[in-house]
């Protein structure tokens, strides 16, 4: 297996890289986040990869973080789940986000994603919440503080007419002590 790859960026477009590593270019898809971090690299770069191989192809998966390529892998071990829908998930949320939703059973979440319906969503919070829970669970965020608080907080500014992703942004970086109402109140400061 491919573990990781260092090479320059040899071209990008919206799904991925091709880095040529010592004159050969490797084709890697990758997670818009992982897109994000290597905007601005012009040198080399050092990506975590992971080889996929099908009977007709050989894809090539990359990731700045090794904690994103690990959940990949853990995501492309739920049934009905390939690499596309993995990189599709990671490119929504980060892994500490998803780890999260797990833990609090957040199926919406996974819904919010393009190309997951609510039976896929329920899926993946019931397959991986014994893949994600352990330490994982202490440092999931807000919601792990087990009140609640923070998904009742989403579903209001929801209610309010804000869609999914904002509200997880105005919630992002809450309190995970404080009340529901005063969830909703910071985040609507935030979105002022």
């Amino acid at each position: 297996m491919i573990a990781s790859l260092t090479g320059k960026i040899q071209s990008r477009d919206a799904g991925g890289v091709v880095l040529d590593v010592g004159g050969v270019g490797y084709r890697l898809s990758m997670s818009g986040r992982s897109l994000s971090f290597l905007e601005n690299a012009a040198n080399e770069v050092f990506v975590y990869t992971s080889l996929h191989v099908r009977e007709d192809a050989l894809s090539l998966f990359g990731f700045v973080e090794a904690e994103e390529r690990e959940f990949f892998e853990i995501l492309k071990g739920v049934p009905g789940v390939g690499p596309k829908v993995a990189i599709a998930v990671l490119s929504a949320y980060a892994p500490d986000d998803l780890r999260r939703a797990v833990i609090n059973k957040d199926v919406a979440l996974f819904q919010s994603i393009a190309g997951i319906g609510k039976k896929t969503a329920e899926r993946l919070v019931l397959e991986l919440k014994d893949k994600v829970a352990g330490p994982a669970a202490a440092a999931a965020g807000p919601a792990a503080a087990g009140n609640g608080g923070y998904l009742l907080a989403r579903e209001a500014l929801i209610s309010l007419g804000y869609n999914f992703t904002e509200a997880e942004a105005a919630l992002a970086g809450a309190d995970p002590e404080a009340e529901v109402e005063d969830l909703v109140r910071g985040a609507l400061k935030k979105m002022k």
